[in-house]
């Protein structure tokens, strides 16, 4: 088999906040497909990165009070956190933010340019007057011109389903600052899409989309290609526009660029040559995996960009649908918005894999989560079949035959019938219909599983404990679950990778698929797989309910500043019920999975009957200090402050301290004076 040269990308998660279920989704059927390419010995490259450019993360820095690129750079860490934490492997992660991809940007429109395929005019749009801001339709809001619903957007109406203009909205204004906007002019660069109106019709019917996408670009097609505005106006988080001062480029020119700044970020850390995958006649693979929102960008302004500027366009662009959980839209009041690291903090991330795997195909429907069946499935083929197998044979090889598996099977046709459904199964994964891999594996598990029944290896043991048979039975259903566990491998690779420790194997290949393990030594087995519990499910969606809950009351309470931005008055006698003490911190230390806490212990000196008064408190400082550098400091804490129940324990007080965040966050320390246990008035 002649080794493929494979270079695959996943679409890029917005840099403005954590990754849900929905981000996680795209990204496992990625990297199932890339694991096979790599167990199958092909030399698959997989690259990813933020998309770190735009108005939202502008202004969403804005509102934290940091800077653009320290929002990006602790949104990337996160998501790299939760990536590796689904078992999700990229061989390189990037940021749109980058040096390769400026220069990569830069170089691409100056060919763009070259070539004639840039026009610059100007045009009227709505202007924030008071944020000096040009508005995306997004950011405008205001009545309906069609059914007079009010707060809709501007360019369409939930209500009534009509689209607009924005000019055309009642009472516009700004979501940003609430003024009203303005028409205002400005000159905005275009790329003459159009021009390769020919080249597009032939090459999505060339089979590198899937047949839906290609119909309905061929709808769009027929109809006619606008030229598409590439520019944006200061103040804006993105690339200047060589040049062109005052003006960036749209997110949406240097997002797919982004792909290519990853790679060459790679090759400049490896043996790996940019031009070999992204110049034209090469003899490698190109594919992007991505979403169904965002196909036109995608399937026909990025193939035009890259053919314009003399690069090559993908093999093939794979779309997949939406995430649905328990046949709804992702709902954040419902507790079914859940974000990645909900998630992981309850539930096993290769439960999630294998339940996506077994509903996934090929087509770009929607998938949905029911939260019902997806325990029961989990519990069924996995713990129920799979790792039963092992379970049901495991303990006899290892009590009568010192771990030693037998020299010859008991049942060779079906370990041969296992082996035989391996082109089969490995054209189902090649194809992207997951669920019918997973099917057919499940199918084989099922003639295993009956095989152990019908021969009933504990019958036999009760009365003979070495019989050369039971070790052949025995060894034949480990040898069924080994093939199985394989077939498994690019969905479950942390249970593959136990399976190969219990087996005592080096880490199993696609072609070790077409090889027996007989008269082989295995370790003692271990549980593989516990069963996905109900309660862990609802607690899962009752955080997320929770945060919701939270997210809500810190938006209702920051309605109810004053004009000066300080919260709502408070009466004196409010204000005295807090009990603020000098307390010296007598301990310190990292708290395991918090990327902000650090449990504190204080001593407040003594109670009123003398006896020592301490409290354990948790503080979101640990950007700021260091657990050695603050034992013995003195603190003020509050310390009649209702204990507060947290994942990593109880939290009874709160220390104060101030400052904008990050590095910079000062604990309000006492004068050298002060005491532990001093109260402060």
């Amino acid at each position: 088999m002649k080794q493929r040269k494979i270079l695959v990308t996943g679409a890029l998660p917005y840099a403005n906040g954590e990754l849900h279920l929905g981000h996680l989704m795209e990204a496992i059927q990625t990297d199932i497909w890339v694991r096979l390419q790599k167990l199958r010995g092909h030399d698959c490259i997989c690259v990813c990165a933020d998309d770190a450019h735009g108005t939202a993360i502008m202004l969403s820095a804005e509102s934290q009070g940091i800077s653009p690129e320290q929002l990006i750079e602790t949104v990337k860490q996160h998501h790299q956190r939760d990536f590796a934490d689904f078992l999700v492997e990229f061989d390189n992660y990037h940021s749109t933010h980058s040096e390769e991809n400026r220069l990569l940007t830069e170089s691409i429109y100056k060919a763009l340019d070259a070539n004639g395929h840039i026009n610059r005019r100007r045009i009227k749009q709505l202007y924030d007057p008071e944020k000096k801001l040009f508005l995306a339709d997004r950011y405008i809001t205001g009545t309906c011109p069609k059914c007079n619903a009010e707060d809709q957007y501007g360019d369409n109406c939930e209500v009534c389903g009509s689209t607009y203009s924005p000019a055309e909205l009642i009472n516009p204004r700004s979501s940003i600052s609430g003024a009203t906007p303005i028409e205002k002019e400005s000159e905005h660069f275009f790329f003459a899409l159009p021009v390769f109106r020919d080249m597009l019709k032939k090459w999505t019917r060339s089979g590198a989309l899937q047949e839906p996408v290609a119909n309905k670009l061929s709808e769009w097609l027929d109809e006619g290609l606008q030229e598409w505005d590439i520019s944006r106006d200061a103040p804006y988080f993105g690339f200047e526009i060589p040049d062109a001062p005052g003006k960036y480029f749209y997110v949406w020119v240097d997002a797919p660029i982004g792909y290519m700044a990853s790679f060459k970020n790679l090759c400049d850390r490896s043996d790996y040559n940019f031009d070999d995958y992204w110049k034209p006649d090469q003899d490698t693979e190109l594919y992007h995996f991505i979403g169904k929102d965002i196909i036109n960008f995608h399937t026909l302004l990025w193939p035009a960009m890259l053919t314009s500027a003399g690069y090559r366009k993908p093999t093939a662009v794979y779309a997949h649908g939406f995430l649905t959980v328990d046949g709804t839209k992702m709902s954040k009041s419902r507790g079914t918005f859940i974000n990645a690291r909900t998630y992981l903090d309850h539930l096993n991330p290769e439960y999630l894999r294998y339940f996506l795997a077994a509903k996934l195909s090929s087509g770009i429907d929607d998938l949905d989560l029911n939260l019902e069946d997806f325990a029961q499935r989990v519990n069924s083929d996995l713990v129920g079949k799979v790792v039963n197998i092992a379970s049901r044979c495991a303990g006899f090889i290892s009590k009568g035959f010192a771990g030693s598996l037998a020299k010859k099977l008991d049942d060779k046709e079906l370990i041969a019938a296992i082996q035989a459904a391996k082109n089969e199964i490995t054209e189902h994964f090649e194809q992207r219909e997951y669920g019918k891999a997973i099917r057919l594996i499940m199918a084989l598990a099922d003639k295993a599983n009956q095989y152990i029944n019908d021969k009933q290896p504990w019958v036999i043991a009760k009365t003979d404990k070495q019989s050369p048979q039971l070790q052949e039975i025995c060894s034949t259903g480990i040898n069924a679950f080994r093939l199985l566990i394989c077939y498994l491998k690019p969905v479950l690779p942390r249970m593959a990778q136990q399976a190969e420790e219990f087996l005592a194997i080096e880490p199993l290949q696609w072609d070790d698929i077409d090889r027996l393990l007989l008269d082989h030594k295995i370790n003692k087995f271990k549980p593989l797989m516990t069963r996905v519990e109900a309660d862990k499910v609802q607690a899962m969606v009752d955080a997320t309910k929770q945060e919701y809950a939270q997210q809500q009351a810190a938006k209702t309470q920051s309605t109810e500043t004053d004009s000066s931005g300080l919260e709502p008055e408070i009466d004196f006698a409010d204000f005295t019920k807090v009990d603020l003490r000098v307390a010296k911190i007598v301990a310190a230390e990292q708290v395991a999975g918090a990327d902000k806490l650090l449990k504190l212990q204080l001593d407040l000196g003594l109670d009123d009957e003398g006896s020592p008064l301490t409290r354990t408190v948790f503080s979101g400082i640990k950007s700021a200090y260091r657990p050695d550098d603050l034992v013995g400091m003195l603190t003020v804490v509050v310390a009649n402050l209702k204990p507060r129940k947290m994942k990593f324990g109880v939290s009874e007080g709160m220390i104060l301290a101030a400052g904008p965040g990050g590095k910079d966050i000062w604990l309000l320390e006492p004068h050298s004076g002060a005491q532990a246990g001093m109260r402060i008035t």
